[in-house]
């Protein structure tokens, strides 16, 4: 059994680097052309590590108008989260999204309407931090295109899957899960969880090198992959001296060629800092970079604090609630998913709950369309008195085809979606929270016809992100966008708790 201490003592601690050093080695380099960051978020947890940025579901030019518009007269920080939602469509899709995207964002960067020639775009492709998602399919499609455009060629790929607050940490160039309860303190190699044996995404190694070698099938051997391990990103520890750490990560990056992965190890918010200091110093040497990471990236990389757990009086800042009961939408079927739920439905005695039957939405087409018009009339029905929980069946339907299994979990959002939207323009209710990357997306895009939020904050430390839609039928509903594999059991508790009126 591997434990942290044991394997955290090899390396240097960590140096505390305030976030407004970083935000302020930003703004220098921003000071003459501004660079805004266009996250590609394939689903929509990636928000809950950040607060107060706009969030894009749809991608046409006039959208990114609105998203650098609102930066600019807002004063936000320099990035816009666009919901891509890539891990649930197959390879060829995920492709051309992500190259419409890119397209689209650097042609709104370009028009009078936004700054003229004068705004500069970055681009991060933000996926799962248990190593899930279309890789290395998305820098690859995001680096072609951009060439394409403009021209620039990708010097390297930054992976930075750790996401400390969820548990998932990367040292020695190994990607780990903490363990909890008994195995509380110890690490997991990321290969032997649940989520390695993904029936769309499975891989085989925790050893990001042999993990890029593996994915991209040898055309990125392990040898060619740079390791910028904790003892370059914390080596300005000893001499208290972010600096130190920040040519230590440039000058590790300054052979990067034609997309070459890099990969950080990280533990702490302070790596995080410290590694936006490396790639701020290597990218003003000149080196052009895209990044692939998981949620919290972004907030280190753009300087911002790590913002509280938001309040039941700021989820509805601003916004009169609804006298309606809350809507809570369960679609993932991770284990942690399947526990919360069962925590939520034991306390909350108050809450009806609703089963959307899976076998019964497969089958033949009026008896799964009859199926879905029962479920909204029971929705309806119980969001007049309290807060109404619908959840799929929790049996899950294998299959050992990746593209029947995405089938398949289409299959299921689209109904799901489908009792969100017709619910909404029925009896609107007080909240709505989705659990699942995939109905999380389906559920704001289409569910609640979310067309632009701004991410308010968490809703627990450090994950659960809330979403104030600014536009639709969903304006000024709070959407609590959760994730499948974040948190605790009592979580999805608690979050519920902090909403509901009757809870």
């Amino acid at each position: 059994m591997t434990h942290e201490a044991d394997v955290l003592a090899a390396y240097p601690a960590d140096l505390e680097i305030p976030a407004g050093l970083v935000a302020r080695a930003v703004a220098a380099s921003n000071a003459e052309v501004p660079r805004v960051l266009v996250v590609l978020d394939d689903d929509p947890t990636g928000t809950q590590s950040v607060a107060d940025l706009p969030v894009l579901t749809r991608w046409e030019v006039e959208d990114f108008t609105w998203a650098f518009a609102h930066i600019a007269q807002s004063s936000a920080k320099p990035a816009v989260y666009v919901l891509t939602n890539t891990r649930s469509l197959d390879p060829a899709e995920a492709a051309a999204r992500n190259e419409e995207v890119v397209r689209n964002a650097l042609a709104a960067a370009g028009s009078p309407e936004t700054a003229g020639s004068s705004l500069r775009l970055g681009f991060v492709s933000r996926s799962d931090s248990t190593l899930r998602g279309h890789f290395p399919l998305e820098p690859d499609v995001i680096a072609a295109t951009v060439a394409a455009v403009s021209g620039e060629k990708t010097d390297g790929v930054v992976l930075v899957p750790a996401f400390p607050d969820a548990g998932r940490l990367t040292i020695g160039g190994v990607h780990y899960m903490r363990g909890t309860g008994d195995a509380e303190g110890t690490l997991v190699p990321v290969s032997e969880t649940e989520f390695a044996k993904d029936a769309s995404f499975g891989f085989s190694t925790s050893v990001m090198a042999d993990y890029v070698a593996e994915k991209s099938q040898g055309r990125f051997p392990a040898d060619s992959v740079i390791v910028l391990d904790l003892n370059i990103i914390r080596a300005g520890a000893s001499a208290q001296d972010p600096g130190i750490s920040a040519k230590a990560i440039a000058d590790a990056i300054e052979p990067a060629n034609d997309s070459t992965p890099i990969v950080a190890d990280i533990v702490t918010e302070n790596d995080f800092r410290a590694l936006a200091l490396g790639l701020e110093e290597a990218e003003r040497r000149g080196k052009k970079l895209l990044y692939r990471v998981g949620p919290p990236f972004v907030r280190g990389r753009i300087g911002q604090e790590i913002r509280t757990a938001l309040t039941s009086g700021e989820a509805y800042e601003g916004n009169t609630p609804s006298e309606a009961g809350g809507l809570i939408v369960v679609g993932s079927h991770v284990g942690l998913t399947t526990r919360q739920l069962n925590v939520l439905t034991a306390v909350h005695s108050s809450a009806r709950i609703i089963e959307i039957d899976v076998e019964k939405l497969l089958g033949a087409e009026p008896d799964a369309q009859a199926h879905l018009d029962q479920t909204v009339d029971a929705v309806v029905e119980a969001l007049r008195t309290g807060d109404v929980i619908v959840h799929t069946s929790r049996l899950l339907i294998k299959t050992d085809d990746p593209a029947e299994s995405l089938r398949i979990a289409r299959t299921v959002s689209a109904a799901v979606v489908d009792v969100v939207n017709r619910t909404l323009k029925t009896f609107p209710p007080r909240f709505v929270i989705a659990k699942g990357g995939i109905t999380s997306s389906d559920v704001a895009a289409h569910g609640l016809e979310i067309r632009h939020a701004i991410v308010r904050g968490p809703m627990l430390p450090g994950i659960v992100s809330l979403w104030e839609p600014v536009d639709g039928p969903a304006k000024g509903i709070p959407y609590i966008v959760f994730a499948g594999n974040v948190g605790d059991d009592d979580s999805l508790a608690q979050v519920t708790r902090k909403l509901s009126t009757t809870f």
